[in-house]
């Protein structure tokens, strides 16, 4: 009985809610994504230089670090996705399965309780979390190139490129530092 035990449905809920929060904000990373692929630097990473000084530009290895980490993002906002909509399907196999009737949704959100695996829930929703923090990472590191490619490269110092990535360096782990800590606690509860 302690792989398998009776959940209540509001536990199941918030389970739930957790899992749509995960795949809403991997949908519009995504979708961000997606905007991002569309604008592909040129050949002449020069005419893309926003900066007055040309012999900061880029060079090729920062346009294709901006491709690759968006595929690398997008491929971790996917899996996380993925893992949390598999779950989400898993609830609701488990919870409309102890009726017999395949359940509806207003059933499914009522007081009947199923049996839903506590450590497989915990397990695939960190999982899931973990893959939106890799995607999150990526995102930031092709969001550094982009910064690279329009201002100038870091090691030229300019002001605009380290105002532009400064913040986005430090709020952005931050944020994931935080992130991951509360799924850690989440997860012990």
């Amino acid at each position: 009985m302690s792989d398998v035990s009776r959940q209540t449905i509001p536990t199941i809920r918030i389970h739930i809610m957790a899992l749509d929060g995960i795949v809403n904000v991997n949908s519009l990373f995504s979708i961000a994504l997606f905007i991002g692929l569309t604008w592909y630097p040129t050949t002449d990473l020069n005419s893309m230089l926003l900066a007055s000084d040309k012999a900061c530009a880029a060079d090729a290895d920062a346009a294709e670090g901006l491709i690759a980490f968006h595929v690398y993002s997008f491929s971790s906002f996917l899996f996380s996705s993925l893992i949390a909509l598999a779950l989400k399907q898993a609830i609701k196999i488990s919870t409309s399965g102890d009726r017999g009737n395949g359940g509806s949704d207003s059933e499914f959100f009522g007081a009947s309780m199923g049996h839903v695996n506590r450590v497989g829930l915990r397990v695939g929703t960190l999982v899931s979390a973990f893959g939106s923090v890799f995607g999150c990472g990526f995102l930031m590191m092709a969001l550094v190139d982009l910064v690279q490619i329009k201002l100038g490269r870091l090691s030229c110092g300019d002001l605009h490129t380290f105002a532009a990535i400064g913040p986005l360096v430090t709020l952005v782990p931050s944020a994931l530092v935080i992130y991951v800590f509360l799924v850690l606690h989440a997860f012990t509860r």
